[in-house]
């Protein structure tokens, strides 16, 4: 008992940190005045101002979710509260703006997170193709894993290139410095990392795992993983150097030595600092290493953040 009451009391003193930190700073950078209207287009629209048709890969800042396809997670008010991450489907996280998906699963084809399940991985790629077929310009970063613990489903790469087909961007390090409509009309990079399956080679359809990295910090302590996000992005090289995708995740993760356990509550703690987090970004010399952000609980206000930096770039003014 007693240290579960000095946790909560480093919990509230780093809460406290980052409002501070919040208050004091600002929340200001270049873009951040920006908000759409059309989060389900706004890649379509950055290529339709002037500049837009010399828009890179490496110059987006990625508006993401950490796992992405929990919303039917586990059973209602059961298990559903200690393991949903998003409220919400691939399709509507994608009408609102959302660009990188972060998916696990098991051997039977299930969407998963820890030992809990969801709908199958059908229902994902159904919402995704949905999208696609009623756009033209937007594109997506599908990453698919086998979730820690579980088995490979199998045959699912010949499956994913089955379905995805001519969307899909082929393993290319040369990607990252092309223009989104030299890509046209290919729109979708899908990582696939197994657990013991072969990774996918160069030139393939699919892209391995070493093509998206993180610095994953299991901690329920708001100001620790911001400051650590912080300090591990610094170690990055620059996008313009560098041939993968590198996100930050803005999340944290209930603990058990902390008497409150479901999701939301705790990754409430950092979710509303993602635009702190790009100020600070901005402020520490780190700009230029910002390339995926991604939440829980995705709201268009964190998207229009990130598109607000995209635009910013593409203007010469970030």
């Amino acid at each position: 008992m007693g240290g579960q009451i000095s946790k909560q009391k480093q919990v509230s003193r780093e809460k406290k940190q980052l409002g501070e930190l919040q208050r004091t700073e600002g929340v200001d950078f270049p873009g951040s005045d920006f908000h759409t209207t059309d989060h389900k287009e706004w890649m379509s629209q950055l290529l339709g101002e002037e500049g837009g048709r010399d828009l890179k890969m490496e110059d987006i800042v990625w508006p993401g979710t950490h796992d992405s396809a929990t919303n039917k997670i586990g059973i209602p008010c059961v298990s559903r509260p200690f393991a949903r991450c998003q409220s919400c489907s691939i399709y509507h996280q994608l009408l609102n703006g959302c660009r990188v998906f972060d998916i696990r699963v098991e051997k039977n084809w299930h969407v998963c997170h820890g030992i809990l399940k969801a709908y199958k991985i059908d229902v994902v790629v159904h919402d995704i193709k949905r999208f696609l077929s009623e756009t033209q310009s937007e594109f997506i970063v599908l990453e698919i894993r086998t979730e820690y613990g579980h088995e490979d489903p199998p045959k699912l790469e010949e499956w994913l290139v089955e379905q995805l087909g001519d969307f899909l961007i082929p393993q290319d390090h040369s990607v990252f410095a092309k223009t989104l409509a030299e890509l046209l009309p290919r729109r979708i990079i899908c990582i696939w990392k197994p657990s013991k399956a072969p990774a996918p080679a160069a030139g393939s359809p699919l892209w391995s795992s070493a093509h998206l990295k993180d610095d994953w910090i299991d901690t329920d302590l708001p100001y620790t993983k911001f400051e650590s996000n912080v300090k591990n992005l610094a170690k990055q090289p620059p996008v313009s150097s560098r041939k993968f995708f590198y996100r930050v995740e803005n999340t944290v993760t209930p603990q058990a030595d902390n008497p409150i356990l479901c999701v939301k509550p705790v990754t409430n703690r950092i979710r509303r600092y993602g635009r702190l987090f790009i100020s600070q970004v901005f402020k520490r010399g780190l700009a230029d290493r910002l390339q995926i952000l991604s939440s829980d609980f995705l709201e268009t206000d964190f998207v229009d953040a990130c598109i607000g930096v995209t635009r910013a770039r593409m203007e010469g003014k970030a």
